[in-house]
């Protein structure tokens, strides 16, 4: 199964291995790829993963979460057309393959450098105090499908397959999804929820020739009590009530692949990233479990919408072996790796060749985010010594 192609509109994604959005914090201010960037996506084509995802694209300067958050503009149009073209050159020459790209395009919302929120949030804000001068306003998001659908058609231009407009881990548009208690046009009904995300997907789809893919990476749910999560219950537990409704509202607006994901790493990170953690409050194979029943659901209920599972790096040495169980037993179509690309690259192009090294795989320490918290460039600071001796530096030092 890992090993056979699938069929995606008039694309073929070559196999089912997808390296998922990771954001390294490493491009340069004007949001053109830098040199850690593009190291990082030529080990990804040279990998054999037939569908590479690349990482949260703002699509305003104030959306970023960073100075040094990648950005498309007509400015730096030519730096991503050179990583575009270069990655697929590597991908040939390495893997003899030609991977779909996929560009994930964002705004950071709470996240942003000055946070740019949907609505007041007391589990949130716990760690990262706000005012309400920091609400958006509905005016500020009527002006935003304008600019997803800028950002899409220069992502054309470049060369990238399709575009995801990406709404997970308490970003703006996930954390509208939840905007039960604003008050407005964008808040309080299913209608005013979603209609920032719907919005931004038509003026996408308008934006971008007829066949081209438009994907979605969705916080399925945020796993924090209602009213102040999507998909969740009063206690925080999922609940799928809404989440299948939206689903099947993005198949209507012509959505053609999802990409699942749960939680907020910025709140809850051992739900969407099942870690080796004593301090955290679950186990990690609880938090596994929670992956694969959602998955198996929304399958089960949308069979023919392509599903890209998460949450599989935690496996290590039976990492491939679950990855196919996945496939067999239906409970996703494409399997997602996020930290294990950071620290294991080739772990798909080895297992081909008869030489994975379980030695080589993510333990899941969370030290690529850890990174990313303290505002440095972000990789894996286990098997990578210009990563670790910043971990050190800029982390470990301050503990």
């Amino acid at each position: 199964m890992l090993n056979d192609s699938l069929q995606f509109g008039r694309l073929t994604i070559p196999n089912r291995v997808v390296f998922q959005p990771m954001e390294g914090c490493d491009c340069r201010e004007n949001g053109a790829p830098g040199e850690l960037t593009v190291k990082k996506y030529i080990n990804a084509a040279r990998s054999g993963a037939g569908l590479i995802w690349l990482e949260a694209t703002a699509v305003t300067p104030e959306g970023r979460t960073n100075p040094r958050q990648m950005m498309l503009t007509e400015e730096n149009l030519s730096d991503f057309s050179a990583l575009v073209t270069d990655m697929r050159r590597e991908a040939e020459e390495t893997a003899g393959i030609r991977p779909v790209l996929i560009l994930q395009l964002t705004h950071s919302g709470r996240q942003s450098i000055v946070p740019m929120i949907a609505y007041r949030h007391p589990f949130y804000e716990a760690t990262r105090p706000v005012s309400d001068a920091n609400i958006v306003t509905d005016e500020y998001l009527d002006t935003l499908p304008a600019l997803y659908a800028k950002a899409a058609a220069l992502a054309v231009e470049a060369g990238f397959d399709g575009v995801d407009v990406k709404s997970c881990h308490g970003y703006l548009f996930q954390e509208l999804l939840s905007s039960f208690t604003r008050h407005g046009r964008y808040g309080g009904s299913y209608e005013n929820r979603t209609r920032l995300y719907f919005d931004a997907i038509r003026a996408v789809k308008a934006a971008v020739p007829k066949d081209y893919p438009v994907v979605t990476r969705l916080s399925v749910s945020d796993v924090i009590p209602y009213p102040y999560g999507f998909g969740t219950d009063r206690d925080g537990n999922p609940d799928l009530t809404e989440p299948d409704r939206l689903i099947a509202d993005l198949v209507k607006e012509g959505v053609s692949m999802l990409n699942v994901t749960i939680g907020n790493p910025y709140y809850n990170s051992f739900v969407n990233r099942p870690a080796r953690a004593p301090e955290a409050p679950e186990t990690p194979e609880t938090g596994l479990r929670r992956f694969e029943e959602i998955e198996k659901h929304i399958k089960t209920l949308f069979p023919a919408l392509p599903l890209v599972g998460s949450g599989l790096s935690f496996y290590r040495a039976d990492l491939m072996e679950k990855a196919e169980e996945q496939l067999e037993t239906g409970i996703c179509d494409l399997v997602g790796f996020g930290r294990m690309t950071l620290a294991y690259p080739a772990f798909y192009r080895d297992w081909l060749a008869g030489k994975f090294d379980p030695k080589k795989t993510c333990v899941a320490c969370s030290k690529c985010t850890a990174l990313m918290r303290a505002k440095c460039v972000a990789g894996c600071a286990v098997f990578n010594e210009y990563y670790r001796e910043l971990y050190k530096e800029k982390v470990a030092c301050k503990k």
